[in-house]
């Protein structure tokens, strides 16, 4: 498993989030699809929001991953990248989204990369991890701390002591 940036995480979810409030209770498929094609006609038109959630959004349904490895390593970071790298790696299920991805990495390449990666990990949630910072996990790893501090304070049995009762420090026991 690799580890993710924790921003590429935060915008995993989102997604799920996003996709599962615009299906709905019950799922209404036609309205999602029809959510999705305005979003990509509004990208494919030049129209850039600059939201890496709304773009992975609107393409994860239509991005097809070709270097799965390349995406998981540059997700990795999520303030710098190489974006035409990884324009390189997806190729687009039909003409329409292709030409919003198009649109879109000409004016904002990182937009692009960031909204790729996050479609990437969203589909493939097996294949990485992400720290786990919670309170829970942030308490136990400091009770480990704790644990070791305390084994390494406890003296064992036959260490030497002697230097405790030699105030004068002349030798004399």
């Amino acid at each position: 498993m690799k580890s993710i940036h924790p921003e590429f995480h935060y915008q995993t979810r989102e997604l799920g989030y996003q996709i599962s409030d615009t299906l709905g209770e019950p799922p209404d498929r036609k309205r999602y699809e029809r959510v999705i094609a305005s979003l990509i006609g509004e990208y494919a038109n030049g129209t850039v929001i600059d939201d890496v959630n709304m773009l992975s959004f609107a393409l994860v349904d239509h991005l097809v991953f070709g270097n799965t490895a390349g995406l998981l390593a540059e997700a990795k970071n999520y303030e710098e990248g190489d974006a035409a790298k990884v324009m390189q790696m997806v190729s687009c299920a039909n003409s329409s989204s292709s030409d919003a991805l198009a649109a879109v990495f000409a004016a904002d390449p990182e937009l692009a990369r960031k909204a790729i990666i996050t479609a990437y990990l969203f589909k493939h949630p097996k294949g990485w991890k992400d720290e786990d910072h919670s309170l829970d996990a942030l308490q136990e790893e400091e009770d480990k701390e704790n644990d070791m501090e305390d084994d390494d304070e406890q003296g064992t049995h036959g260490e030497n002591i002697e230097h405790l009762f030699d105030t004068r420090g002349d030798g004399n026991d």
